[in-house]
């Protein structure tokens, strides 16, 4: 479980395919702090560490079916990737209830400078079938957008937007993420609940 309140934005130092999987290599600040089998979010992904190395690196694993959903395919060597490790129950919740399971991947459409921020644009194609499930953004509900945790504005069917603060920009991969970039999604599990109940 995750808060969407990203730690750091790592450094890919290898992304190499085994099979029909991803060995991501990513070198990070705390990776000393590490232990195998630990979850640790890469742009909102929950994967396993499985190799850890004196060099301040660490490898985790994405199988196909974490590539198909998400945009760990797309990283290369030198992108930065946004890491948060699992939340501590004793701590306070500073962003939103996050899972690490990607629902699937937006494609930002436009970036505005407003009055010291940034907005950034995003649509996503989800079927209808899904978005009666939850599987969609609400005005002034939560999202998470590779990994960060942030409040919607101007919601609509397959589209919204978000406001991005100066420090955001500069610790995460928001600073990098134009328009025709690919982000991952995960919607708010709450809303998903919220909309199973209604269909019994």
């Amino acid at each position: 479980m995750f808060s969407g309140i990203v730690e750091e934005a790592a450094t890919v130092v290898a992304a190499d395919m085994s099979g029909g999987n991803l060995q991501l290599r990513v070198r990070c600040s705390f990776a000393n702090e590490l232990k195998i089998d630990q979850s640790v979010a890469h742009n909102g992904v929950c994967l396993t560490v499985v190799e850890l190395f004196p060099d301040s690196t660490y490898t985790v694993t994405a199988i196909r079916e974490t590539l198909d959903r998400s945009n760990l395919g797309l990283l290369r060597p030198g992108d930065k990737v946004n890491l948060e490790r699992s939340m501590m129950l004793n701590g306070r919740l500073d962003g939103h209830i996050v899972q690490g399971h990607v629902d699937c991947t937006a494609v930002c459409t436009g970036v505005e400078e407003v009055g010291g921020s940034s907005y950034f644009s995003f649509r996503y194609d989800i079927p209808v079938e899904l978005a009666r499930k939850g599987y969609m953004t609400v005005e002034k509900g939560s999202v998470t957008v590779n990994g960060v945790s942030l409040t919607v504005c101007d919601s609509t069917a397959d589209s919204f937007r978000v406001a991005i603060i100066p420090y955001t920009l500069e610790h995460t991969n928001f600073h990098s993420i134009k328009e025709g970039s690919t982000v991952n999604l995960e919607f708010d599990i709450i809303g998903k609940y919220l909309a199973r109940l209604q269909s019994l």
